[in-house]
Order: C-alpha cells, then structure tokens, then sequence
C-alpha cells in the first residue's frame, strides 16, 4: 500500500536525523584530547579511524544483501525471523559499544586505552553509520524507482543535517558538558533505531502521488535546512540563554516531526487500488518492449569491480569527495592562515553541513528534474560537480577567500554523496547496490588521507618550516588547492568519459519515461 511505504520513509527519515554523530566530533574532541592526554598529531589519529568507520560500508552492504529479498515487493527476507532488521541491530550495537567505550574513558571509569584501542573505539561508532545509511538509501531507491535521485537526495540530506540536529540537542540539553553529550550519543541514536526499525520495509509499488508525496518531504528537508541555518547564526552572533535553545529545540522537533503528517494525509486520501491488473507504471501490453530493453543487470559487487564504469565512479570520488573531506578537516588551520576570525572560522564550520546538505538535496533532485524531462544523464551533472570544485578549490588557493570557496566546496562535495549511489543503482542495479556503493566508498578515506595528509599536511608544514614554526597568508595553501584543482579537472573527464558510455542507458530510460506518459 501507498501509506505503508510513506511511512517506511518516515521512519527512515528519523534514524537519519540522529545517525551522523561523527559530525559533532568538534563537539568532544577536546575533552577527549584533555582526558586522554593526547597531543594534536594523537587526536588527529584518532579522527582518521572516523572518516574510515563513515567511509568503509562493506561489511553493511554484504549483510544488508544477506538479509533483505530484493527481488520481490515484500517485506525483506527473514533472518532468524529479523530479517532488515537485523541490519539496524548491527548498527545499533556498534553505536552504543563505541560511543559508551568513549564515555567510560573519557569519565575515567574506564582505565585510559592504549591509542590504537580508542582507534578503535571510533572506528565502530563511526562505522555504525554506514549500517543505517545503506539499509535507509537501498529501501528508498526500491521503494521509488521512478524517483531514485529525489529519494537518495532526502536520505542523504537528512543524514548531512543530523550532525547540526545533534549539536542543537547539545546546546539545550548539555552545553557545556561534552562527555554527557557522548553518553547521549551512545543511548540516543540506537534506541530510536531500534523502536523504528520494524516500520522500514520495502514496498516498491508505484503511484502517481510518488512525486508529490517525495516533494512533500523535500519541502521539509529545505525547511529544516534554512530553520538550522538561522539558528547557527544566530547563536555564533548572540549568546543565548538556555529558555531560547529550548525554544530552537522544540521548534526544531516540530519540523522534523512533520514528515509524518505528509504520510498521515496520504492515508486519509488514499484510493482503493483499481481492479485493473495492470502494473501503475508500466503496462505490460503496451511497454514491455522498453522495458526488456533497459532492465537492469544486476551485478554483484565482484562482477562492478570488473568494470570500467565502476573505476570510473572511483576516480570520481577519489578526488572529489577526497578534496572536500580534506578541507573541512583543514578549514580551521586554513582559516587562522588566512586570518579570519574565531567567529568566522566557527560559522564556517558550522553551516558546512548545511550547504553539504544543499548539494546532496540538490545533486538528486536536479537531476531526477533533469533526466525525466530532457534524458540527461547523471553523469554530467557529475562533471558539472567537479567544475564547481575546480571554482571553489581555485577560488580558495588564488584568493584567499575562505568564505565562498567553502561553500561551492562543501555543495559540490555533497552532491557526489547523492550522485554516485543513484548512478550505481541504475548502471550495476539494485540487488547488490548496498555491497557496491560502499565499495566505491573505499576511495573517500583514500582520497582524504592522501589530499589530507600527503598535499596539504606536507606542503603546508614546509611552508610552516620556512617560516619559523607557523605560516600565514595564501601561500600556505595555494599550492595544494592547485593540485586539488587539477585532481578535479581529471574528475571532470573521467566524468564525462562515463557520461558518454553511458549516454545509450539513459536515452533508453527516457523512451521508458516517455511511454509511460503517453499509457
């Protein structure tokens, strides 16, 4: 039924808005730095295990494949009876055993950990993210299959947003307090997965109120987005005082609540299914000729890995997702290069998510818009990311202007979020996208160990050298955001290399598009 998958999406929605602590790692890496003892280089290490815990999803997808039936329209395939659910309890399991290690520790309940343990600790915190994105994207791609890229653009923009959802719950609930914000991190997030888990299941039947219904809960993504965007303003310009965060709360709460009145409204107006046997989208008589001709291969992920197509997309967010990950890791030490203020460096930072957001909203929706009416290709709205890296990057290494280039950085970076899993799903299908996806996300820690660490770390502790210990001014950076440039440019073609192969694919899918309008 209709409102039986709304409220899958519903509920996938909510697990999305609380599983992106890793986001708020600013929040307690000082008292983590501070209890543990750690010097700078130290902490950083620990840091590197989260960016690996978002970015490696292997194990998520190959258990998300065991468990869940996607061949058929029904609830995914039991698993001790558990079936999906089973995924969420991986997940949740390692978000409480991560994060309340981290709070033992940093309490001093638990004895300090060797370094490589407390790795550890946020290697597993982090990496339960990967467990409740994959199962939430998989389910929304089966669930609209017209409108994968709008759906993938709300899962991935919800899971940008969470980051500065939990930091808002921070400011009203533990200011001041970041060791009980990690206890809340270890409690919250899992409990909420588990009480929703049974909720989320896969019911791909398609309606005409698909893209009403997807636009309905677009609308509330942006609203939320712009809701959060005033509210960080606000609070970097002025101090608030504790009645006005419990005010931004609630009022927060209510947005994000109201998803599920978009669901409620599409049960109240839902018809009875017509006695037809034909299929809503596509009618068997008349379409089945296109059908068979762009009927997916499903390729497991040894089989993508054998393709041209999958290196491609690899390459694509070796360097794109590389070079941005690289820059929110370094936007504070770039900014103190540059001189921008404490406030300006914490804004900064701040909104990141949100213009992150507007890229991963965006990168699907625009491209869903896109292809429905035109045929274009994912693709080249791929290259057209990688031309606006080019713009940010340069704009940051020639100009010095920290304040734009980060933005048209951050939206671009997010857009390859939602890009690359729809492409996926459409190029290698959607039996195995779980498994492959995350497999094509190897090459983000990849890609930001080596922008990170071997551009800009070693350029910049030269330049540091030269100068006596600190550096300031353009020059600091300018060389590596060059290079980041030009990684970006090789993005661009290797982007469009993979537009044209598959150009045929999506002129296919648009004749299917094109005969379901005309049935």
């Amino acid at each position: 039924m209709e409102n039986s998958k709304l409220i899958a999406t519903v509920a996938s929605i909510w697990i999305q808005c609380t599983c992106g602590p890793s986001y708020a790692f600013g929040i307690y890496s000082a008292v983590l730095k501070s209890s543990q003892g750690y010097d700078q280089s130290t902490l950083d290490t620990v840091s590197v295990f989260k960016d690996i815990g978002t970015s490696i999803g292997v194990l998520a997808g190959i258990l998300y494949q065991s468990v869940a039936d996607n061949k058929s329209g029904s609830r995914p395939s039991s698993c001790f009876g558990l079936g999906l659910r089973v995924v969420y309890m991986a997940g949740a399991f390692q978000f409480f055993a991560g994060y309340f290690l981290m709070w033992l520790s940093v309490t001093g309940i638990l004895e300090k950990p060797p370094v490589p343990l407390m790795c550890f600790f946020m290697f597993m915190a982090a990496h339960a993210q990967t467990f409740f994105d994959t199962a939430n994207i998989v389910v929304a791609v089966q669930n609209f299959p017209g409108y994968s890229g709008t759906s993938v653009g709300i899962m991935k923009g919800f899971l940008g947003l969470s980051g500065a959802i939990l930091i808002q719950f921070y400011h009203t609930f533990f200011d001041g307090n970041p060791s009980t914000f990690l206890l809340m991190l270890a409690v919250f997030p899992a409990s909420l997965s588990l009480l929703l888990m049974s909720l989320v299941h896969v019911n791909p039947s398609n309606t005409t109120n698909d893209k009403n219904h997807l636009n309905g809960f677009s609308i509330v993504a942006l609203a939320v987005a712009a809701y959060l965007m005033i509210a960080i303003i606000f609070e970097n310009m002025f101090a608030f005082p504790s009645w006005a965060h419990i005010l931004t709360t609630i009022g927060l709460l209510i947005l994000v609540s109201s998803p599920l009145k978009i669901a409620l409204t599409a049960q109240r107006n839902e018809q009875p299914p017509p006695s037809s046997t034909m299929d809503p989208l596509i009618v068997a008589s008349e379409a089945d000729e296109v059908a068979d001709e762009v009927a997916l291969v499903e390729m497991n992920a040894l089989q993508a890995v054998s393709t041209i197509n999958f290196w491609l997309l690899f390459v694509i967010m070796l360097f794109g997702v590389g070079s941005g990950l690289a820059t929110i890791n370094n936007i504070s030490q770039i900014g103190q290069s540059l001189k921008y203020t404490t406030v300006e460096i914490n804004a900064m930072v701040s909104l990141w998510s949100i213009w992150n957001f507007i890229g991963r909203f965006g990168g699907g929706f625009v491209s869903d818009l896109f292809l429905h009416k035109y045929g274009l290709g994912r693709p080249l709205f791929i290259s057209l990311t990688q031309a606006g890296m080019v713009a940010g990057h340069l704009i940051i290494g020639s100009c010095g202007n920290l304040l734009i280039g980060s933005v048209i950085v951050s939206i671009c970076h997010g857009s390859l979020w939602s890009l690359m899993p729809t492409i996926t799903s459409e190029i290698f299908g959607v039996k195995h996208m779980g498994t492959i996806i995350n497999t094509i996300g190897v090459a983000n820690p990849i890609g930001s160990y080596i922008l990170s660490v071997g551009v800009i770390g070693s350029i910049y502790d030269k330049e540091a050298e030269a100068g006596g210990g600190s550096c300031y001014g353009i020059h600091c950076f300018m060389i590596s955001y060059f290079l980041f440039a030009g990684g970006c440019v090789l993005g661009i073609l290797v982007s469009l290399v993979l537009f044209f192969r598959t150009k045929g694919f999506y002129a296919l899918i648009f004749q299917r598009r094109l005969k379901e309008l005309q049935v």
